[in-house]
């Protein structure tokens, strides 16, 4: 039966409540580059599940929208605007977290950045931009959340979007030319390395490192251009069967 509007907003007190309270939940996931499709997917996935949001991309008013949307769903979700290329910006919005909605149960590194095409001709500056972005920050984003992690009752985690161009494969390699998203999949090499390293490293401190591989484009991203055929939700769903079996250290969505 629909909520009545005084239900509604019943319950948009409750989730402020929540927010003003973060001691009321303990399950927090942050999601570092929030968009409107795999990591939408994501959010609500774990939405469902109990977890609050922390909503994080540069654009404010999109995140806001988008945690107004989740709050009229009955999840707790606000918005942290967070240029994730910028180090000390990501320990603010660490911090930010922390204080406004409690301990970090989960971090999900979703940012993206379609430069450095081709890297025969691009001037290498766009490739290091591109690198601190996948690489460089994530680390700094772990090693930030690392405390709340370890204390998470074994629930912590790290998942990760990756990305098939990592691999290895001549017929891959020759689309990632053709399609110039050469430094993108440098970057996308070295996540798929870094989650391997960091699940090995921290799997006996009952922190889960993951990463979903993702072959092909998904539907309503930047690169669905009419033919994407792999759903958010299902990209969602893997990351969740992820964290929740905590063996795999990855897992390949086509």
């Amino acid at each position: 039966m629909p909520l009545t509007k005084a239900g509604k907003l019943k319950k948009l007190e409750r989730l402020r409540d929540m927010a003003s309270n973060p001691s009321t939940t303990n399950k927090t996931i942050i999601i570092c580059g929030y968009g409107v499709a795999v990591s939408r997917a994501v959010a609500g996935r774990f939405g469902a599940e109990g977890f609050q949001l922390a909503l994080v991309a540069r654009d404010g008013a999109r995140l806001s929208k988008a945690a107004d949307e989740f709050a009229r769903a009955g999840v707790l979700a606000q918005a942290f605007p967070c240029d994730l290329s910028d180090r000390s910006a990501i320990t603010r919005m660490i911090g930010q977290v922390r204080e406004r909605m409690g301990p970090i149960t989960v971090l999900h590194w979703n940012a993206y950045s379609p430069i450095a095409g081709d890297l025969a001709s691009v001037d290498v500056a766009e490739l290091s931009t591109l690198l601190t972005l996948g690489v460089t920050n994530l680390v700094e984003a772990v090693q930030l959340a690392l405390p709340d992690l370890r204390n998470a009752n074994g629930q912590g985690a790290v998942l990760i979007t990756g990305g098939g161009a990592a691999l290895y494969d001549p017929k891959i390699d020759n689309a990632v030319v053709a399609i110039r998203s050469m430094g993108v999949a440098v970057t996308k090499a070295a996540q798929h390395k870094l989650t391997g390293l960091l699940h090995s490293r921290l799997k006996d401190e009952g922190v889960y490192v993951g990463e979903v591989v993702i072959f092909g484009a998904v539907r309503g991203t930047l690169r669905d251009q009419g033919y994407a055929t792999i759903e958010p939700t299902v990209v969602a769903e893997r990351f969740w069967d992820l964290f929740q079996s905590r063996e795999q250290v990855w897992s390949t969505v086509e």
